[in-house]
C-alpha cells in the first residue's frame, strides 16, 4: 500500500495529478463535499448560535467508508482540494468526517496542475485555513436561511414551487428593472447628417455633422442651404495615440469575453474551463486576481520575443480592482506558454486559444496609432463637417488580440483618411439626412449581467455561473426569441444638386439571446422588493459579500455576521407571512362588453392568464391562458378578449373534429385525441382548416413507420437530444455518421441491435417472471426497475446480493410514497 494518500475533489483532477507522483502516492477523489447541510431540512440550529448540522448523504456513505480505509493505511494524508473557500471547506469536511490524525494530515494548495506546482505544494504544506472555512460556512448558512425562510412565504402568497435566494433574487431584480425601463422608454427622433466627400486626387472618405436636426423640415432646410455650396478643408489635426492591452483573464472577464467572441453561455465557459484546468492546461479558473507570477511573466516574455521580436515585449504587472480578491492568487493563464495547439475538442481548443492570446497580449507593447481629425467648411453657412481617421503605426499587442465589446459599448469604426491639406477644395458626392431614434436601455446578456454584478460587488467568481443558470431554471428569466419589429424612417439625400426623400424600414427591438424576465419573475420580484427591500437592496447584498471577505481575512466573526443579519431578517419574514396580501401581478384591463364583468391579466396557478370576473362574485370567473409571446404587463384589452374566443372550432378532417387552442406548452391544433404544436411565431387566430390539415398531415407523416424490426414498426423523430428512432417503446439516438433523412434497413437494424446490446450489458440481475431488473447506471449507481417504477440503490448496497423479496420491498415502499404525495 502507498505511504501517501492524496485526496482531491474530482476524478479528472486525480487522474492528472497521479501522473506526476511516484508509486509512493495514491491519489483518490472525494467527488466534491463528502458532508453538507441536509437536503430535506434547514440543518441549522439557529438557537445554538447557527450551529450547522452537517450530514453524510446516503450516496456518499460507501465512499466515506472507502476513504477511511485508505486513510488508515497511509502514513501521510495530503488534502489537495482547490485553493478557494469551497476547496478549503472540502478539506475541512474530509478532516472532520474521516477523523484524520492532525499529525498525519497535510493541507496543500496549487493554482495549476503541473508537476512543478504539485512538487512545490508538497514541499510547502500548511494547516487548514479556518478563516476560509468560516467564510464558506457563513455564505452557505446565510443562503440556506434566506432560501428556507423566504421560499415558503412565496408558496403561500404567490404560488407553490417558487424559490428565493440572496444573489439570484437580486439578479432577477436587475433584469426586471431593465425591462421596466425599456417598457417606459419613449423613442425620440432626430435627423443625423452624413456626407461622402472626394479629394482633388479622387480619394473618397466619409464625414458627419456633429449636431442633428429635430425635424424633417429643419433637415431639409439645411440641405437646401448647402445645395450649391463649395466645400474645403478648414483644419487638419494629427495626434499620436496609444492603446494598451487588457489584463489577463479573471473568472468574470473570461465569462464576458467567451460570450462575446465564442458565443458561450456562462455555464458552458465554466464547464470547459474546468476541464482545461483538470487536464493541467490552465491555472485555476475561479479567480478575481489579474496578477501573474514572476515565473509566468518570464515564460510569456520568452514566447513573445521568440515569435514577434523584442520590440513587441513589455513586462506588465496588473493590480486587481476587486476588493478582497478571495479566490486564487493568479489570473487565468496557460500553464505552458509554448503549447499552442494541444489535442482538445473544439470547445476546449477555442477557449484555450482565447486564454493563450489574452495572456500573451497582456505582456506585449502598446499599439502606437496616429489619429487624424479633419474639419470641413462650406461657403454658405457656418456648420462644419468632421471626419476622423486612425492609422496603426506599430501593432504591438494588436498583433495577437483585441478585446471584445458589449453591444451598448460599440462605437463607429474609424477608418483611414486620405492625404489632405488645409484649404484643399473638396467635392460632395452626396449629403444625407437620416431619421434616427434614441435607443432604450439594452437588455442584459449573460456577459453584461456578470459585468454588472461584479461592478456592484454582488456575488463572487464561484457564484456567477450557478446564479445565472438558477434564475433561468426557475423560470424567472428566459432567453429572448423575438426577432424584432419593423420601424419606418425617413431619409433625405442631396445628390447632383437634387434633394430626394425616401421612406425606409429597419428592424428594431430584437431580444434574441438576451435575458428577459417572465411574468412569474416580475411578480416574485415585485413581492420581494415590496416586502423584503433590505434583502433585495444592491448595497446590502454587496455589504454581505464584503462581510464574507472580512471573515476570510480573519477580520470578522462569522457567527456575529449571521446574528446581525438574522435579528432583522427573521421578524420581517414572520410579519410578511402574517400580514401581506397574496400577489398575482393583477392588471385590470377593462370591462367585458357582453357581461359587464371585470377583465384582468394576472398570474394563476398554471402561469399567466386573463380572467373575466372576480372571486368575490357569485358567478365563477372565466379563465384563459396567455400566449407564449404575451405578458401580463403588455397584453391589451382587445388581445385579452380574443383569448376568450378559444378554442376556435375549424371543422372536421378525416372524420375528426379540429380546433385550435392554447395550453401550458403554447398554441396547438387538436385533431381528435391528437395534438399538433403550431410553429414558432404562428398566429393561432389566423390558422384555418386548410393550414391545420397541413400540420396534421406533417405530423402523421413524421410518425408513420419508416421500417419494421422483428415484426414491429420503427418510427423516427427529433427531440431535445437530437434525431432518434423509436422501436417497441425504446428510443435510439441516431449519431451524425448516419444519414437521418435516408436511413436504410441495415442502418436501422444496426442502431437497434447496438442499443439492445448496451441495454443488456446494463442489466446486473433480473427476475423475468416478475418483470424486475437491476441496472447499472451512468455514474456507477444501480437502480431497481419494474415498469415505470425506479428505485436507486445506495452505494453501500451490493446489487448482486439483493434478493427478490428485498427488491419487491423497495419497489413497494416507493409506490406507497408516490400514493402519499398525490
Amino acid at each position: 500500500m502507498a505511504k501517501n494518500l492524496v485526496i482531491v475533489e474530482s476524478p479528472a483532477k486525480a487522474k492528472t495529478i497521479e501522473k506526476f507522483l511516484g508509486k509512493d502516492f495514491k491519489v483518490t477523489s472525494s467527488f466534491g463535499h463528502i458532508a453538507d447541510l441536509p437536503s430535506k431540512e434547514l440543518g441549522v440550529e439557529v438557537d445554538k448560535d447557527f450551529a450547522p448540522k452537517y450530514v453524510v448523504e446516503k450516496d456518499k456513505k460507501a465512499l466515506v467508508k472507502k476513504l477511511k480505509e485508505l486513510a488508515a493505511q497511509a502514513e501521510t494524508i495530503w488534502l489537495a482540494s482547490d485553493e478557494d473557500r469551497e476547496g478549503e471547506a472540502i478539506s475541512w469536511h474530509l478532516a472532520e468526517t474521516l477523523k484524520l490524525d492532525k499529525e498525519k494530515t497535510r493541507r496543500i494548495v496549487f493554482n495549476s496542475i503541473t508537476k512543478s506546482a504539485i512538487q512545490r505544494a508538497i514541499e510547502n504544506p500548511r494547516g487548514i485555513n479556518y478563516d476560509l472555512v468560516n467564510a464558506q460556512q457563513a455564505r452557505r448558512i446565510l443562503d440556506r436561511l434566506v432560501g428556507y425562510e423566504l421560499s415558503p412565504v412565496l408558496w403561500k402568497k404567490i404560488k407553490p414551487g417558487l424559490s428565493a435566494g440572496r444573489v439570484q433574487s437580486v439578479s432577477v431584480r436587475l433584469i426586471v428593472e431593465r425591462e421596466r425601463a425599456i417598457e417606459a422608454f419613449t423613442a425620440e427622433s432626430s435627423f443625423k447628417v452624413a456626407a461622402e466627400f472626394r479629394t482633388s486626387h479622387g480619394a473618397v472618405f466619409a464625414a458627419r455633422l456633429q449636431e442633428s436636426f429635430p425635424s424633417l423640415k429643419e433637415a431639409r432646410a439645411f440641405l437646401e442651404q448647402v445645395e450649391q455650396a463649395a466645400f474645403a478643408v478648414d483644419s487638419l489635426d494629427k495626434k499620436p495615440a496609444k492603446k494598451s492591452p487588457a489584463p489577463p483573464f479573471t473568472t468574470s472577464t473570461l465569462q464576458q469575453e467567451a460570450s462575446r467572441k465564442l458565443y458561450f453561455s456562462v455555464s458552458r465557459t465554466m464547464q470547459v474551463a474546468q476541464r482545461l484546468y483538470e487536464a493541467g492546461l490552465i491555472t485555476y479558473m475561479r479567480t478575481d486576481s489579474v496578477n501573474l507570477s514572476g515565473e509566468a511573466i518570464q515564460a510569456i516574455k520568452q514566447t513573445i520575443v521568440s515569435n514577434y521580436g523584442e520590440s513587441y515585449s513589455k513586462v506588465r504587472q496588473f493590480q486587481s480592482k476587486t476588493k478582497g480578491a478571495q479566490e486564487a492568487h493568479e489570473a487565468i493563464r496557460p500553464t505552458d506558454m509554448t503549447l499552442q495547439k494541444p489535442n482538445l475538442d473544439r470547445d476546449q481548443a477555442r477557449l484555450y486559444e482565447l486564454i493563450r492570446l489574452r495572456t500573451l497580449a497582456s505582456q506585449m507593447s502598446d499599439a502606437e496609432l496616429e489619429r487624424t481629425q479633419v474639419h470641413i467648411r462650406n461657403d454658405k453657412q457656418q456648420t462644419l463637417f468632421t471626419a476622423e481617421g486612425e492609422v496603426i503605426k506599430f501593432e504591438g499587442f494588436l498583433k495577437v488580440y483585441l478585446e471584445g465589446k458589449d453591444e451598448e459599448d460599440l462605437e463607429e469604426q474609424e477608418g483611414m483618411l486620405p492625404a489632405m491639406q488645409e484649404g484643399e477644395p473638396l467635392q460632395a458626392n452626396y449629403i444625407s439626412a437620416t431619421q434616427r431614434f434614441t435607443r432604450p436601455p439594452y437588455r442584459y446578456t449573460e456577459a453584461s449581467l456578470v459585468k454588472k454584478l461584479e461592478e456592484l460587488g454582488i456575488g463572487r467568481p464561484s457564484t456567477y455561473a450557478p446564479t445565472i443558470s438558477t434564475i433561468q431554471n426557475r423560470g424567472y428569466v428566459e432567453k429572448g426569441s423575438v426577432e424584432g419589429t419593423e420601424r419606418a424612417y425617413t431619409q433625405l439625400v442631396l445628390e447632383k444638386g437634387k434633394i430626394t426623400e425616401s421612406s425606409l424600414t429597419e428592424t428594431v427591438g430584437s431580444d434574441k439571446g438576451k435575458l428577459v424576465p417572465t411574468d412569474i419573475g416580475m411578480v416574485v420580484n415585485d413581492f420581494l422588493v415590496s416586502h423584503f427591500s433590505n434583502i433585495l437592496d444592491y448595497h446590502f447584498t454587496a455589504k454581505v459579500e464584503k462581510d464574507f471577505d472580512d471573515i476570510a481575512s480573519g477580520d470578522e466573526d462569522w457567527q456575529q455576521v449571521l446574528r446581525t443579519f438574522y435579528k432583522d431578517f427573521h421578524p420581517n419574514v414572520l410579519e410578511v407571512e402574517e400580514t401581506a396580501d397574496r400577489a398575482s401581478g393583477e392588471r385590470v384591463l377593462g370591462t367585458d362588453p357582453k357581461t359587464g364583468r371585470q377583465i384582468a391579466a394576472r398570474l394563476g396557478r398554471f402561469g399567466p392568464m386573463v380572467q373575466i370576473g372576480t372571486a368575490e362574485e357569485e358567478e365563477k370567473p372565466l379563465f384563459a391562458s396567455l400566449l407564449p409571446e404575451q405578458s401580463i404587463a403588455t397584453i391589451t384589452f382587445e388581445e385579452a378578449l380574443d383569448l376568450f374566443r378559444l378554442p376556435r372550432k375549424l371543422g372536421t378532417y378525416q372524420g375528426e373534429e379540429v380546433e385550435v387552442n392554447v395550453g401550458r406548452f403554447g398554441p396547438y391544433v387538436r385533431f381528435g385525441k391528437s395534438f399538433v404544436s403550431l410553429e414558432a411565431g404562428e398566429d393561432l387566430f389566423e390558422v384555418d382548416l386548410e393550414r391545420a390539415a397541413e400540420l396534421i398531415r406533417a405530423k402523421q407523416q413524421a410518425e408513420a413507420p419508416i421500417a419494421t424490426y422483428e415484426g414491429m414498426p420503427v418510427t423516427k423523430g427529433k427531440g431535445r437530444f437530437g434525431p432518434f428512432i423509436k422501436w417497441d417503446g425504446m428510443f435510439v439516438n441516431v449519431p451524425k455518421k448516419y444519414d437521418f433523412d435516408n436511413l436504410s434497413q441495415a442502418d436501422i437494424n444496426e442502431l437497434i441491435e447496438d442499443k439492445k446490446k448496451k441495454e443488456a450489458e446494463k442489466v446486473v440481475r433480473q427476475w423475468p417472471e416478475e418483470g424486475i431488473r437491476i441496472e447499472k447506471g451512468r455514474w456507477g449507481r444501480h437502480t431497481v426497475i419494474k415498469g415505470r417504477t425506479k428505485v436507486d440503490l445506495s452505494k453501500d448496497v451490493d446489487p448482486g446480493q439483493l434478493s427478490l423479496e428485498q427488491a419487491l420491498e423497495l419497489l413497494g415502499s416507493r409506490k406507497k410514497k408516490g400514493k402519499k404525495t398525490k
